[in-house]
């Protein structure tokens, strides 16, 4: 799990005056799902353009597979999905997948297996304009898993999915790092890349904010807890959580415990003669983290625009 597939090295681009990729260090590790996460525009694609060898960097360095990225030698080992898929329209699907399995020297006997795997099966030789928006992104889905690449690259793999699709999508997922493949996963959805990704990298605004596992990044979770009198409850939370483990929330706390920990603090409180009200679990989603290191990143970035 420790090895690199990918590594990015102060990895920038430039168009003209607007900085897109702003130097980018990022590892992904063999057999896991890593989850590139930011809002739209924040400089997800265009780093994954790079990493394929679609664009040049302006500055830096990517290497995948142990290979300059965009070599020859390594573009035959990596499966992608950037930007939506391209197809023929006039085509069916399995005969766009298998022009695909020609061009890139695989047996077409390929074609089902993949078309299988992204349940297409059924629409497999209907034109690919008849295809709806999920279907299509399917079917880009199925070209990238043809042959069996080392490492697949998802540009937002779900759009225009339903909520089932995105569950089977979610799935194959899973199951395609269980057999040893390298899934390397952009999203603006935070509760998807919550869900199945092992590590994340936050981007936003073209700088890598934050490059961790998502257990990590969560950090301890916490309990929500109403009581009376405030000032009291708050002393006693502070004694057992410290004094950085206690959030006030308006009329309630949030206290940095883990759920196990609440009968704890429950008898903590009523034996301060604390009335308690209610007590529950609040985890921290990946959304509440997000939105945490974005508004940083960009009180930062103002300060460095003012002191230029």
């Amino acid at each position: 799990m420790n090895e690199l597939v990918v590594q990015t090295a102060g990895l920038t681009k430039r168009y003209g005056t607007r900085l897109a990729v702003d130097r980018v260090d990022l590892t992904v590790r063999r057999g896991e799902v890593y989850g590139f996460l930011g809002p739209n525009g924040a400089g997800k694609t265009t780093t994954l353009r790079m990493l394929l060898g679609l664009i040049r960097p302006t500055s830096g360095a990517a290497t995948v597979l142990g290979m300059p990225a965009g070599s020859p030698a390594v573009t035959e080992r990596v499966g992608a999905l950037v930007e939506g898929p391209g197809f023929m329209p006039y085509l069916s699907g399995r005969d766009n997948l298998a022009v695909l399995a020609r061009y890139r020297r695989l047996p077409v006997s390929v074609v089902d297996g993949a078309l299988e795997r992204v349940e297409l099966s059924g629409r497999g030789g209907d034109a690919f304009r008849s295809y709806s928006l999920g279907m299509k992104q399917r079917l880009g889905v199925a070209a990238a898993l043809m042959g069996d690449p080392e490492l697949i690259v998802l540009d937002e793999p779900t759009n225009g999915l339903d909520p089932a699709g995105m569950a089977a999508m979610r799935a194959l997922v899973v199951d395609l790092a269980r057999s040893g493949q390298t899934v390397l996963l952009s999203s603006h959805l935070l509760a998807e890349v919550q869900e199945i990704c092992h590590r994340v990298g936050v981007i936003h605004d073209g700088r890598l904010l934050r490059e961790s596992t998502v257990a990590d990044l969560l950090g301890t979770p916490r309990v929500q807890v109403r009581a009376e009198p405030v000032e009291e409850a708050l002393a006693v939370a502070m004694r057992l959580a410290g004094d950085d483990g206690v959030q006030v929330d308006g009329a309630e706390l949030l206290v940095a415990l883990p759920e196990e920990r609440s009968a704890e603090l429950v008898r903590a409180l009523v034996g301060a003669g604390v009335d308690v009200h209610s007590v529950h679990p609040r985890d921290r989603s990946l959304e509440d983290v997000f939105f945490e290191m974005t508004a940083a990143g960009s009180g930062r970035q103002m300060s460095e625009e003012k002191v230029s």
